[in-house]
């Protein structure tokens, strides 16, 4: 097939490098994040002698079973963590629907994944239903759809608002490739299962984001134009500032701390990560998480780098897992490539094959588009009948 045929150029990454890159990506991001998460830039520092820059251990080393607040997972040493199960899980909905996914998927089909079929969960080193795993931000979905009965669109309401539905929205954007706002769209959607207020507004703008890098040329300002065109409310704000804000670094190192600063008046969990705020995680116009703005900043410090971007967003502290598999997912969808030995290395350990969830995405993607297409040309030919565009006369 000559590159005329295929409609790019040699050097553009094809819809299953950029799936794969996405999906890889977010799970190395997310396994290099998990054993820092919850500290700060200085404590991890002093802690590693110095930043991170690659896989490291467990923060308190053999003692990770029984030392708190960490027990009893096993974080670092290359396991992945609740992004990336909840990432994967979305992944076997599309697999199994095949076709755009609604909140009513997430009951039909998420919930009972996460309840009954048992799985390898690294951090626990045993193999159980996931729901023994996950946060519990994403119990709630059980404890809304499976025993509450609550109508899958309404169902967020009331939960903690959070990054929980956000952290797992990458295959919203991948399967609208290079189309922000059908991800926006159906993100939404689906996270009304899960989250509501700028908790779901996320899980909208971070798919936007996933899909708007995936579009031919597209660079981190474009990810971000996309997004501030969808984004609403203080997540808009949010994104806008601390883009802003890493526009002006030319290195992921010297925007920790602004970055933080510059997201710091939108974020409701307050300077002391383990110790929020009365006023934490509860629906606000004017409020947003902080992982995504943060995630987006540092795509834009490390311009696009794959290897910058989730190191300057696992330096960074905090809720990092969670920063640096968007991070991950937004680059790894760029094309920038993913470190062969750190993906390597987080597939053995974790016991997965962070390769088939992508080669599995990319063929509903295909699927998708067709299906899209042609109900597209359904409503075309409809819409000429009545006399709208496309009517000769």
């Amino acid at each position: 097939m000559t590159r005329e045929d295929t409609g790019r150029s040699e050097n553009t990454p094809s819809l299953d490098e950029r799936i794969t890159g996405a999906l890889v990506g977010a799970a190395v991001g997310d396994a290099l994040g998990g054993p820092v998460e919850g500290y700060s830039p200085e404590q991890i520092a002093e802690r590693h002698g110095g930043r991170v820059h690659g896989i490291v251990g467990p923060w308190h080393g053999d003692d990770w079973r029984t030392a708190r607040p960490i027990a009893p997972y096993h974080k670092g040493d290359g396991h992945v963590t609740d992004d990336t199960l909840m990432t994967h899980a979305l992944v076997r909905v599309y697999a199994r629907v095949r076709d755009h996914l609604d909140a009513h998927a997430i009951a039909d089909h998420l919930v009972p994944d996460l309840m009954t079929n048992p799985r390898w969960i690294p951090e626990l080193e045993a193999e159980t239903i996931p729901l023994h795993r996950i946060f519990l931000a994403e119990k709630w979905l059980v404890a809304r759809l499976h025993y509450g009965h609550v109508d899958p669109r309404e169902a967020g309401v009331g939960n903690i608002v959070n990054c929980g539905a956000a952290m797992y929205m990458a295959p919203v954007g991948l399967v609208n490739a290079a189309h922000p706002a059908g991800a926006y769209a159906e993100a939404l959607d689906v996270a009304g299962a899960h989250q509501s207020s700028y908790g779901r507004e996320a899980a909208g703008v971070f798919a936007a984001a996933v899909a708007a890098a995936c579009a031919p040329g597209a660079t981190p300002d474009s990810v971000v134009a996309a997004c501030l065109s969808l984004a609403k409310d203080g997540t808009r704000e949010a994104v806008e500032k601390v883009s802003e804000e890493a526009s002006r670094h030319t290195d992921v190192e010297s925007a920790l701390r602004p970055l933080r600063e510059a997201v710091a008046p939108y974020d409701t969990v307050g300077d002391d990560y383990r110790s929020p705020s009365l006023g934490a995680r509860r629906p606000s116009r004017l409020h947003a998480i902080e992982e995504l703005p943060v995630a987006l900043g540092m795509v834009v410090a490390a311009r696009g780098d794959f290897r910058h971007a989730v190191l300057g967003a696992v330096n960074y502290g905090r809720d990092c897992d969670s920063i640096a598999t968007m991070a991950g997912a937004v680059t790894g969808a760029l094309g920038s490539p993913v470190p062969e030995e750190w993906a390597k290395t987080v597939a053995e350990a974790s016991r997965l094959d962070l390769w088939e969830p992508a080669a599995a995405l990319t063929a509903v993607a295909r699927e998708v588009f067709a299906r899209d297409v042609k109900r597209r040309r359904a409503h075309e030919r409809a819409f000429a009948r009545l006399g709208g565009a496309g009517c000769s006369d």
